[in-house]
């Protein structure tokens, strides 16, 4: 009888998702570095940033699974529309939350610079949790190369 962890660790569709999911985390810390000059952990495990974890992981399992299951299968269906819904939102509305977190952070930095009281990192919104049409792009790229390395 097969293990449930080695049963996990044996699913090459949810080890493809993992391994995108982890290559673009560090790609997304390495290019943030390297632009802002400065190491934010936080980026290791972030929304937001260059490339798209979020569409390279489910564009490497959507892949994976038409080359295992097969490109007609039902299961490859869903993963196929799950994927294009993650993106679609990634750059539709996750995108428009960080752009308003942007604008209302400025905003409540202004009233509180007048009252003497910072805006700390804690009472702040989070900024960074959409992406740009590149930052999904370059995620789907990144999906695909993993799956196909992973699974041809």
């Amino acid at each position: 009888m097969i293990q449930p962890v080695e049963a996990v660790l044996s699913n090459r569709i949810l080890m493809t998702g993992a391994v995108a999911w982890v290559i673009s985390q560090v790609l997304k810390i390495l290019i943030h570095t390297i632009i802002h000059r400065k190491l934010v952990w936080e980026r290791l495990v972030g929304d937001g940033g260059m490339p798209s974890s979020h569409s390279a992981t489910v564009t490497s399992v959507a892949v994976a699974t038409g080359i295992l299951q097969g490109w007609n299968s039902a299961i490859f269906a869903v993963a196929a529309i799950m994927a294009i819904v993650v993106m679609h939102d990634a750059m539709g509305v996750r995108r428009e939350t960080g752009k308003q977190a942007v604008a209302i952070n400025d905003i409540l930095e202004h009233i509180l610079m007048d009252d003497a009281v910072d805006l700390t990192p804690e009472k702040a919104l989070k900024e960074f949790v959409g992406h740009s049409p590149l930052q999904v792009a370059a995620g789907f790229v990144l999906g695909l190369v993993v799956a196909l390395v992973m699974n041809l």
